[in-house]
């Protein structure tokens, strides 16, 4: 089984109100051969929510208590962010999840790229808070970006 970011199955849960439609994702939704879930949704986040970035690292260094994750405002939201991974990470080991597609650059599901911290729209290296603790548990976690070059194995 796969697990999705609801947006891109075309859920309006981003921090805006919007989606980040895949119709390729949208299809093996629809297929039943991948489950969505949007951790900051499942950390208690609403939508729409003012933007958020990890300041201090990335989500790694979240999960080993050594960044946060701010608001725009300067509100930390850790925590929520936290038990929406956690809680992502539960619902994959109990649907037997063997592949992850998250949104890139997303605090939460940013595989490879996330924003630096500033709010200036820069992006540094680096995995979001639930990308990072799903890879911890062995799952595999590809970026929209780059799950289109695993489509033909599927």
């Amino acid at each position: 089984m796969i697990l999705v970011s609801s947006c891109l199955a075309g859920l309006k849960v981003r921090y805006n109100g919007s989606h980040s439609l895949d119709q390729e994702i949208k299809k093996l939704v629809e297929e039943g051969k991948a489950i969505i879930a949007c951790p900051e949704i499942l950390g208690g986040l609403q939508t729409p929510r003012e933007p958020a970035e990890i300041v201090g690292g990335d989500g790694d260094d979240v999960l080993d208590g050594k960044a946060k994750v701010i608001e725009k405002s300067g509100k930390d939201v850790t925590e929520l962010y936290m038990k929406g991974a956690y809680a992502t990470l539960e619902k994959a080991k109990i649907m037997n999840v063997t592949k992850v597609v998250l949104k890139e650059n997303s605090p939460s599901c940013g595989s490879s790229m996330i924003y630096n911290g500033e709010f200036k729209g820069h992006k540094i290296v680096g995995n979001g808070v639930t990308a990072a603790l799903l890879k911890r548990n062995n799952i595999q976690v590809l970026s929209e970006e780059t799950f289109i070059t695993h489509l033909s194995k599927l």
